[in-house]
């Protein structure tokens, strides 16, 4: 699924044709780069791709004053079949990717278990400041967001507040699972 994808069709679907630089006022003026995964500084590439795609198409070339030549785009018959699949697999996707602490917390070398507790307690530490922070960050922002918006960010809130819950249940399981690994190093790991 790719947000840019999807701003980008969808802005020329329902706002009509426009060229990069409205494209990128538009996305200004939401603020999609402080609530989304969309920087504002990869539209120029993404409207390049799309193009190449036969997604959008130029409709013409603009110049206003000095300003530089501005090709302007619009949604192509094939574009607006992919914002709809685009937008369905937003609304049904769901993205929770593979955490590598994952892996090396279930990959721990026996030599270190005792740097585990302190790691795990900074990673916690670190959470909880990224909520603090989401939380000014949503309060700073919130009088450019639509309803629909802050909900979204408060879903970002409640995202990191699920990992803080886990590290503090990591945290409280610790000891039991550093003996667990020091009992499989003495009885060889994983038999």
């Amino acid at each position: 699924m790719s947000s840019i994808r999807l701003f980008i069709l969808g802005a020329l679907a329902d706002e009509g044709e426009m060229h990069g630089h409205q494209l990128r006022q538009l996305a200004e003026l939401e603020h999609i780069d402080m609530w989304t995964d969309i920087t504002v500084g990869a539209l120029y590439g993404a409207i390049k791709r799309l193009a190449t795609e036969e997604l959008i198409e130029e409709v013409r070339v603009e110049r206003e004053g000095s300003y530089p030549e501005r090709q302007v785009w619009r949604v192509t018959a094939a574009g607006l079949t992919a914002l709809a699949a685009v937008r369905r697999m937003g609304l049904r996707e769901i993205i929770i990717k593979p955490d590598p602490f994952d892996l090396a917390i279930s990959r721990l070398d026996k030599s270190t278990l005792h740097e585990i507790p302190a790691a795990v307690e900074a990673r916690l530490s670190e959470l909880q400041t990224m909520l603090v922070q989401e939380k000014v960050h949503t309060l700073s922002i919130a009088k450019y967001l639509s309803q629909v918006e802050r909900l979204v960010m408060q879903h970002r809130a409640e995202r990191i507040r699920a990992e803080i819950i886990w590290h503090e249940e990591l945290l409280r399981q610790l000891p039991e699972i550093i003996e667990d690994e020091l009992s499989r190093s003495t009885k060889g790991h994983h038999q």
